[in-house]
């Protein structure tokens, strides 16, 4: 697994069209607090008990059209969530998984909120919500 930044993840995605970009948030995230332009949402954890989504490694490659070379690029708020889905589709044989460093919001800054320090949206990466 790589980790990169999202300026480089915005630019590698952009060189290499054939990457499929995974946001593995929660649809609550995915539609209300927004999502990077191009982005796929697949949970990696939803649902009232915010459970793994036993479908997640599946869905990706189906989007991959099952090619496990395909790089796979994967955000989730403040990239910690998206380095267990990324372990699981390296478990699963995926050759190239990139993980957005600092996520879509960011990490936490000392006053607890997210969207100040870091992260897609602060890098001003585009972005919409739906």
């Amino acid at each position: 697994m790589r980790h990169l930044t999202p300026v480089e993840s915005s630019q590698l995605l952009q060189q290499n069209p054939q990457a499929v970009f995974i946001d593995c948030r929660s649809t609550i995230e995915y539609y209300f607090v927004g999502h990077p332009v191009g982005a796929i949402h697949v949970a990696w954890n939803d649902g009232e008990d915010w459970e793994v989504n036993p479908n997640f490694v599946a869905e990706v490659s189906r989007l991959a059209d099952s090619d496990h070379a395909r790089p796979i690029v994967i955000i989730c708020r403040s990239g910690r969530r998206s380095i267990e889905a990324a372990e699981a589709l390296e478990a699963a044989g995926f050759k190239e998984v990139i993980n957005v460093l600092t996520g879509f919001e960011g990490d936490r800054d000392e006053n607890m909120h997210r969207n100040t320090l870091n992260g897609w949206r602060v890098d001003g990466l585009p972005w919409e919500q739906s």
